[in-house]
């Protein structure tokens, strides 16, 4: 089975989660809660792997982990 990496907004979501100390099971109900969207663990892993691009759950992320704009932007 491939193993997509990590983004580096996957990478940043991540990080973040780790310094919080809360699983990612956490971060998918805080966004169900938060946009109403349907979220598992799977849509969890495309969208930080990069095979899912949704600016309103990557925004929701951002808000819940208090993660700057411009966090997992690469130059």
């Amino acid at each position: 089975m491939l193993k997509r990496p990590p983004t580096a907004f996957g990478l940043a979501v991540k990080t973040k989660l780790l310094e919080l100390g809360q699983p990612q099971e956490w971060l998918i109900r805080a966004c169900r809660e938060r946009t109403g969207m349907y979220v598992d663990s799977s849509t969890m892993y495309k969208l930080l792997t990069g095979q899912l691009d949704s600016q309103r759950l990557k925004a929701a992320i951002r808000e819940i982990l208090e993660l700057p704009e411009d966090a997992g932007k690469t130059a």
